[in-house]
């Protein structure tokens, strides 16, 4: 019955965040309560998480991004983006957003997925210049329901272009899961093979969801008269 008892540690996590508790105290309990009940002294599971914290300290780079961008947005990132579009008048919001897709799938098709995202790229830049065009299309009419659709549109402009557009990269675990459950299939096939496959779905991404944002300028464009 012993060698269950570090499973415990599950069970912390699962009740700290139900209980709504700080994620990073909740993993941090559980880790340490896991290793003492797995036999090891208090000293040896700090050793052991601080070797695995240093040995992965590249991930905690990642975080860094963050408080940057929220900086940047707190002296006016947002209001610069708004206003550098509205200097271009034949700027729309979905020319804007079918540009950002089209760089979005060709960054990740080379492989650059953490080039732009949600976080960097999304909510600091593209979201509000796509809103600035769009009120300018409106003419500032009913500004704020066509912000959230701008925004949504923002967020799957990305996430479609991230998706269809890294599967066309070999390198990519995506890849490789596809290769194993075929595999497991009966079906060999080449990582460079699914990936050269994978260009006739990106292609018809590209297509549809441009398509859905031209349709939307239009649709503003109705509006206005």
């Amino acid at each position: 019955m012993s060698e269950f008892l570090p499973l415990l540690g599950i069970v912390l996590v699962v009740a700290g965040f139900a209980l709504r508790f700080n994620p990073l105290l909740v993993v941090a309990v559980a880790a340490i309560a896991t290793g003492l009940l797995g036999g090891m002294d208090f000293i040896s599971v700090l050793g052991t998480l601080g070797k695995a914290f240093n040995d992965n300290r590249f991930v905690s780079v990642v975080w860094i991004v963050l408080p940057v961008i929220g900086l940047l947005e707190r002296y006016g990132l947002q209001a610069r983006a708004r206003a550098l579009i509205e200097e271009f008048r034949g700027a729309t919001a979905g020319r804007l957003l079918l540009g950002y897709l089209v760089l979005r799938q060709g960054l990740a098709a080379l492989g650059l997925t953490s080039v732009a995202g949600h976080a960097q790229t999304v909510r600091p830049l593209v979201a509000p210049m796509a809103e600035a065009a769009a009120a300018r299309q409106l003419d500032n009419s009913d500004e704020e329901g066509v912000a959230q659709e701008v925004k949504a549109l923002a967020a799957a402009t990305d996430n479609i272009g991230l998706f269809f557009g890294e599967d066309i990269f070999i390198a990519i675990g995506s890849i490789l899961l596809i290769q194993g459950v075929l595999r497991g299939e009966g079906i060999e096939l080449t990582p460079f093979e699914l990936a050269f496959w994978a260009i006739p779905t990106a292609i018809c991404a590209l297509l549809i969801h441009g398509g859905r944002l031209l349709w939307f300028d239009r649709r503003l464009a109705r509006t206005r008269r």
